[in-house]
């Protein structure tokens, strides 16, 4: 698979994943299932992750820990939590920022951003062991 099609692909899964963490947010404290709601409990951390991924120029990377990964996950986290506290979402009896809610948001968000990237490049190795995809022009993620 070419650099191209994995920055594609990359951004796709990181985008889903960051919708999954906003549905089951929601879910989990009893919100409403409606598009308006999920947007706007999405599109804080999908900023956040839009500017990581320009920053960190993860089409070209795309299934690289340091830098793609550690700066999604970073951007995505701070943006994200920036933007709910500016827009006064997520307040709890009157603190902006819960600390259960910097954590979970932190751990969850880590996980299925470096996860669905360790679990490809797992596959990728072992592919490339069997000698599948010689002519293969997908970067060997090495971070």
């Amino acid at each position: 698979m070419s650099t191209r099609t994995w920055g594609w692909l990359a951004a796709v899964v990181d985008v889903v994943l960051i919708v999954l963490f906003a549905v089951i947010g929601r879910s989990s404290h009893g919100e409403a299932a409606s598009v308006l709601g999920l947007w706007t409990t999405a599109y804080p951390f999908l900023a956040g992750w839009a500017i990581g991924y320009v920053s960190s120029g993860a089409w070209a990377r795309p299934l690289r820990y340091w830098p793609t990964a550690v700066v999604l996950w970073v951007l995505t986290v701070f943006i994200g939590l920036a933007i709910r506290v500016a827009t006064g979402q997520g307040d709890v009896d009157g603190n902006p920022l819960p600390i259960s809610f910097v954590i979970v948001t932190t751990v969850v968000l880590g996980a299925f951003l470096f996860g669905w990237r360790a679990l490809a490049r797992l596959v990728d190795r072992a592919l490339a062991r069997r000698g599948a995809g010689s002519d293969r022009r997908e970067p060997r993620a090495t971070a």
